[in-house]
């Protein structure tokens, strides 16, 4: 597993998780990935390209699971 320290900010958004991360080539392959139901957000397929992560949550992709912090 794999975790994303916020750094003083309150909350990052699912789309730019996935580009920062380098799970995806770009933004709008994130967005695609989204809305295809294939991201998931602590067990839940997420469908909210711009879903408000906060320390906690667990993002699922592709085997890839981030933690953030």
């Amino acid at each position: 597993m794999q975790t994303f320290e916020l750094e003083g900010h309150d909350f990052i958004e699912l789309n730019k998780l996935l580009k920062i991360m380098q799970l995806v080539g770009s933004g709008g392959e994130a967005k695609q990935y989204i809305d295809e139901g294939l991201v998931q957000v602590n067990g839940q397929v997420e469908k909210q390209r711009r879903k408000k992560l906060r320390p906690g949550d667990k993002v699922q992709f592709e085997g890839h699971e981030v933690e953030v912090k």
